[in-house]
């Protein structure tokens, strides 16, 4: 089923985006190092989708000829029917995973800089309005706006506690990246220090180069830079952004959750996809394929819906991305016990 779609989905990309690579003249090997990690993108995130497809289009091949009939008939149990459908989708959904985890990241990476680089279609999604993060025990840092084409903060803050004492304020009224000299130049640089008795020394300048304990992209990271990292670098990032209590934080746990949850969704659209067309139909095959086109729309249907429940509230991405698991893993089983019969 990959040989199929993955070739018919590049196309309608292809047909959507040719005005924008003649307009912008996108070197060929360019577009071709673009549909190559499309191809990894997009195979992986339908993979489900294909195996299910797939899966009910072979059992259908083997119910029209009577074969499941005769295999069920000689004694073979349904359940050591389904075994090589299982094992097969074990072995699968192990390379998808690795796939998912080290490779699928680094070309969902090199796809979002295509799109920047070469298309202007959008700027790069990021949060640029009220920045606040806390970037170490006790460092809180506050930015009103921040401009990341010219790496430039405004109504700079940095405050610094020991315990629940304020030992020192930096404020400015802007703050930028000076990338030739590799060091953050503040303006109307303004800082307040406190000591244990609570005296208070002030310092200012027009303007101050300094090193900062920061990044402009520990404040403001993309906000699906989730999904462009690997398994290790995930972890840590993730870590990272719940220390900094960062607002996009259910939205990079979504994306480490789909990642495992994913295999299991192989396993389950498996059984379902042997149990609804182990049997002979009138409709033969054509009836089966649509069931089984109309159960993965409702599949993709479920997993958008959670998906945009956790960008745009504060619902639980591990319940987000599991409940669809949970539904289909349900009605498996209620089916697989009336395929039985």
């Amino acid at each position: 089923m990959l040989v199929l779609f993955i070739p018919v989905s590049v196309l309608v990309d292809l047909s959507q985006k040719i005005d924008n690579f003649n307009q912008f003249e996108v070197p060929t090997s360019e577009i071709l190092w673009y549909y190559y990690n499309f191809v990894w993108h997009f195979g992986f995130i339908l993979f489900p989708i294909f195996l299910f497809l797939s899966v009910i289009w072979f059992t259908s091949k083997l119910s029209s000829n009577s074969e499941v009939i005769a295999m069920l008939g000689s004694g073979i149990s349904f359940y050591r029917y389904l075994r090589p459908f299982l094992i097969a989708a074990l072995l699968i959904s192990i390379g998808a995973f690795v796939a998912g985890q080290f490779i699928v990241p680094t070309a969902s990476k090199n796809i979002k800089e295509f799109e920047f680089t070469y298309l202007k279609s959008s700027k790069k999604d990021r949060q640029t309005q009220q920045l606040f993060k806390q970037i170490g025990e006790g460092d809180f840092i506050y930015l009103s706006q921040f401009n990341p084409t010219r790496q430039l903060g405004y109504n700079f803050s940095y405050e610094r506690f020991e315990g629940n004492r304020m030992s020192s304020k930096i404020t400015a009224r802007n703050i930028r990246w000076v990338e030739e000299d590799t060091l953050y130049r503040l303006t109307d640089y303004f800082k307040r220090s406190f000591d244990i008795s609570g005296k208070e020394r002030i310092e200012s300048k027009t303007r101050l180069d300094t090193l900062m304990p920061f990044t402009f992209e520990d404040l403001s990271p993309l906000n699906y830079a989730a999904q462009t990292l690997t398994l290790f670098e995930l972890n840590r990032f993730i870590a990272k952004e719940k220390e900094s209590g960062s607002p996009l934080i259910n939205r990079h746990l979504l994306v480490r959750h789909k990642r495992w949850s994913i295999m299991f969704a192989a396993f389950i659209l498996t059984i379902i996809g042997v149990a609804v067309s182990s049997f002979k139909r009138r409709g033969g095959i054509g009836l089966n394929l649509a069931l089984g086109v109309v159960l993965a729309f409702l599949y993709i249907f479920f997993d958008k819906i959670f998906e945009v429940m956790v960008e745009k509230s504060n619902y639980t991405a591990a319940l987000a991305a599991w409940i669809p698991n949970l539904i289909f893993g349900i009605f498996s089983i209620v089916i697989l016990r009336y395929a039985k019969r």
